[in-house]
């Protein structure tokens, strides 16, 4: 699937000129955005862009632009977003551990809606807005309990997982927030996972137990207005085949269609994935004893989800290799101290030399905002092509400005003197 953006691309080795490396991008129906805003095109639903998938003011600015909301889990990802132009009124705010902070700052903005996940969370949010004066719309984030088949570390809808409140127990917390003062609940909320496997069959399972958690709060005299769906839909990596949005339309209406509720959805990794690459230098090609290693200028603090997640990208060559070129196996990573540091274990590629580049397909989602200065490397640039232009919309920063972010006590300033540098005992000066 085409991507709704410009290409990504987050560049190790050094960004690139005009033309080495340019996506064209048409405003067309069949963009991840557009597909998925119009299969719901009947329902006109809120579409919040999950902003933990990718979180460049310009990419969120893309989203922007197309009129997407956004899906929200900090304070600093709500700055941004607001940054950004996207409207507080297209604003959603999840997550697990809210601090009162955060809370004061939503409530400050006057978004369109706070996800919450615990009976502790509620009350201090009731306790917040009603000190303010205000009444604040809340969804109650339902654990239903149902495996989204994907990998253990982003499965979300489990009864052991610590996100939502156990759907046995929703009824009584919608009860409680209806009590509550500074809190008024509009609906309901699910997530059960990123990059959902099994088709469509776990989302089937979730939003049954959600229609009869609606038709059972309704029945009890609560008014159900909202349902928040979450995402999930994932993207291809390797063989996966992910449900189209039509589709998925197609199983909301089924489940909910009778039920006449505002609808939003928080997709992310769908509508930013396939659009980035990482493209990285060969430092080394190293012939072991069993293996041969492609050595490169990336590593888990530019890409964690291999390590993290033993997660799959293609990597191809920026420039085609020869025709016929004969594929071999290599162990491509990267230099970090730690054997971890793998992007890919016996993987058939073709001929490599050092200062060939290499992309990694897919790392438009959970790529920069995972990375990190580990063994104090520098972030990657990120670069955003459309078409014929491109522009670097994070710059790679400098090794001063990366020391300028620690502090050295006064205690420590005064200059190291050879007599503190005293012999240990049974060492030597």
């Amino acid at each position: 699937m085409a991507s709704c953006l410009p290409r990504v691309c987050r560049w190790r080795a050094s960004p690139p000129r005009s033309g080495r490396r340019s996506t064209s991008i048409r405003r067309a129906r069949w963009l991840p955005y557009h597909a998925f805003a119009e299969a719901f095109a009947p329902e006109r639903p809120l579409i919040c862009y999950a902003v933990k998938a990718n979180a460049n003011l310009a990419v969120l600015r893309v989203f922007a632009r197309l009129g997407a909301g956004a899906d929200v889990v900090s304070e600093g990802e709500l700055r941004r977003v607001l940054a950004a132009g996207i409207p507080p009124q297209r604003i959603i705010f999840s997550g697990v551990g809210k601090t009162r902070t955060e809370l004061e700052a939503a409530l400050a903005a006057g978004i369109h809606q706070i996800n919450v996940e615990s009976i502790p969370e509620l009350q201090r949010l009731s306790a917040l807005a009603a000190a303010r004066g205000d009444t604040t719309r809340v969804a109650i984030r339902v654990n239903p309990d149902v495996d989204a088949l994907t990998h253990a570390k982003i499965a979300t809808g489990k009864k052991e997982s610590k996100f939502g409140i156990d759907i046995e127990e929703a009824g009584e917390a919608y009860r409680l927030a209806g009590e509550l003062p500074g809190v008024e609940p509009v609906g309901l909320a699910v997530h059960i996972g990123s990059q959902t496997g099994g088709g469509l069959g776990p989302f089937r399972e979730a939003f049954e137990r959600l229609a009869e958690l609606v038709l059972e709060l309704r029945g009890a005299g609560f008014a159900v207005h909202r349902l928040d769906l979450g995402g999930g839909l994932g993207i291809r990596y390797r063989k996966e085949t992910p449900p189209e949005p039509a589709d998925y339309a197609a199983l909301v209406r089924e489940a909910f269609g009778a039920l006449e509720l505002d609808l939003a959805f928080e997709p992310g990794r769908v509508l930013c994935g396939s659009a980035g690459l990482m493209v990285a230098r060969v430092v080394y090609v190293k012939a072991g004893a069993s293996r041969r290693f492609l050595i490169l200028d990336a590593a888990m603090n530019d890409l964690i989800r291999p390590a993290l997640y033993d997660a799959w990208h293609d990597i191809v060559p920026v420039r085609l290799p020869a025709p016929g070129a004969v594929l071999s196996p290599a162990d491509v990573v990267g230099p970090v101290c730690e054997t971890g540091d793998t992007f890919a274990t016996e993987r058939d590629l073709p001929p490599l030399a050092e200062d060939d580049l290499v992309a990694f397909t897919g790392a438009g989602a959970y790529g920069a905002v995972m990375s990190s200065t580990y063994n104090s490397r520098l972030l990657i640039p990120e670069v955003l092509v459309a078409g014929s232009r491109f522009a670097v919309i994070r710059a790679r920063p400098s090794y001063e400005a990366m020391l300028g972010l620690d502090a050295v006590p006064d205690w420590l300033a005064d200059p190291i003197e050879p007599a503190s540098l005293r012999a240990v005992p049974g060492g030597t000066a």
